[in-house]
């Protein structure tokens, strides 16, 4: 059976819209990534289109593809010669390289990436914050930042923190909730989440949400944790890194034995309307305020804080991860009028191989489907079997041998290729199938060259037919099992 990877492409002439006929297409399968072909588009097919792009139908114009900056990535980078470190840098952020990122999130504070646990300030009861610095970030983040910059000055950043300083928080620890293996919480303080006798905490994510605010809500601090937020995004100026964008919490649903902060809705709309944003207009009125990262899937909550007026007219726009993503779509039908964004490509459990890419694809399908303007991904490089120091296994993009000091790069680098490669800043979203039923996700854009590009993956066992309309003129090919295609029309 046939197998075909396309590239279509439109041309304006005279005021008319003129369909190219080749159509380039690359491929990759497990075993054999990166091939590429051409196709051309068809008359006519006897087979009913999976989507029809007629017109001027637009779903966004896309932003941003980025990557966060962590210290175990900064790590792994600096166990490999430095010619191998160029090219690698070169490769995630060169506007000629692999996968062109334009954008960087980092954390306030440590994460769950960070070597350990640390924050700017760890003095208890200093509301002057005084004692406020980045000095640890001098060493790690900022100079991975640094060498990303070289390669692309025009680099833009967003910001959020896992857990305020642990003096901030009702159980003055970093963590949420204990792990006799991973961190020194007095397991008596988990009944703060809960205010119950059972064991009702089963996992990261879990169904039933907290019934406590874990940041200390009293107005003295919650007005230093605003003051802080400044101060951070001034410190990084200094340093030649703008932040142009700010969400509360990375994820206020997830109870977690690394740094976390739970958060009620309550608590969410006192701190982002009345601290949070008022601080931002006066001091930073160029920095974006969002309200994220969501990795809920209780719409109830959301709408709750979405549905408060002082928070409409604190927030810019949403952003969404994990169990947020299964929320996206009908919140954006209640609130259009917000910016939509992914904060964090789901990363996996340390597997490292094409089923992470199929389901990195079928991502990168659902959230620009769905309105997303941006999309970040997670840990671009680690080292090894990727644990973090919480005893997290996750996925990279780049993956390093810390024995041989050698770089591989994982199935899940090229399923971002293909979208990256093509989807440039700029580029309409025009049409996309989730692929749910039938493993056939395919997503439609214009890229700012006026070509189109047709993004479809076979999650399948089977080959399967794909068939796309563009201004009536038909991409109708065969793809392999399991395979990630990319097509796009060439302008004459």
């Amino acid at each position: 059976m046939r197998q075909v990877i396309l590239i279509l492409t439109f041309v304006i002439v005279n005021g008319v819209t003129v369909i190219a006929q080749s159509v380039t297409w690359i491929s990759s399968t497990e075993n054999n990534t990166w091939n590429q072909s051409a196709v051309k588009l068809e008359k006519k097919v006897s087979t009913s289109p999976d989507l029809v792009v007629k017109g001027n139908t637009e779903i966004i114009t896309f932003k941003a593809w980025g990557t966060c900056f962590n210290e175990r990535g900064w790590d792994a980078l600096n166990m490999l010669p430095d010619k191998e470190q160029e090219v690698i840098l070169n490769d995630l952020f060169s506007p000629e390289g692999d996968l062109r990122f334009t954008m960087g999130r980092f954390s306030m504070n440590a994460n769950d990436y960070a070597r350990d646990w640390y924050s700017c300030d760890e003095v208890s009861g200093d509301f002057e914050l005084k004692y406020f610095n980045v000095d640890r970030d001098k060493t790690t983040l900022i100079p991975f930042i640094k060498a990303a910059q070289q390669y692309n000055p025009e680099l833009t950043f967003w910001i959020s923190p896992w857990s305020p300083p642990s003096w901030m928080k009702i159980n003055q620890y970093y963590s949420v909730v204990s792990n006799a293996d991973f961190n020194e919480l007095n397991p008596k303080q988990d009944y703060l989440l809960f205010e119950d006798s059972e064991k009702s905490y089963d996992g990261l994510f879990p169904g039933k949400l907290a019934v406590n605010d874990y940041f200390i809500q009293d107005p003295r601090y919650l007005q230093t944790y605003a003051n802080y937020f400044c101060k951070f995004i001034d410190a990084y100026a200094e340093e030649g890194i703008p932040v142009t964008q700010v969400m509360f919490q990375n994820e206020a649903w997830s109870y977690t034995p690394y740094p976390g902060c739970a958060w009620t809705p309550e608590g969410i709309i006192r701190f982002n309307a009345e601290y949070l944003a008022p601080i931002l207009k006066e001091q930073h009125p160029d920095v974006d305020l969002y309200l994220g990262t969501i990795n809920t899937n209780h719409f109830e909550i959301i709408d709750e804080v979405l549905s408060d007026s002082r928070m409409q007219q604190s927030i810019k726009g949403l952003g969404f991860q994990w169990e947020g993503g299964q929320i996206l779509p009908r919140l954006r039908e209640k609130y259009p009028n917000y910016k939509y964004v992914q904060t964090e490509s789901e990363c996996g459990w340390g597997s490292f191989d094409w089923g992470a890419a199929e389901h990195t694809f079928n991502l990168i399908n659902h959230y620009l489907g769905n309105g997303c303007e941006e999309y970040t991904f997670w840990n671009a490089i680690l080292a090894d079997d990727g644990v973090s120091g919480w005893g997290w296994k996750q996925n990279a993009l780049i993956r390093v041998d810390s024995k041989e000091k050698t770089a591989t790069f994982t199935p899940e680098y090229f399923a971002v290729k293909h979208y990256t490669q093509f989807l440039t800043p700029g580029s309409k979203v025009l049409a996309f199938k989730n692929g749910k039923e039938d493993k056939l996700p395919v997503l439609v854009a214009k890229n700012t060259e006026g070509n189109y590009v047709v993004f479809a993956g076979n999650l399948s066992d089977e080959s399967k037919e794909v068939c796309v309309e563009l201004e009536e003129r038909f991409l109708n090919v065969i793809l392999g099992p399991h395979s990630l295609n990319t097509f796009q029309t060439k302008s004459n």
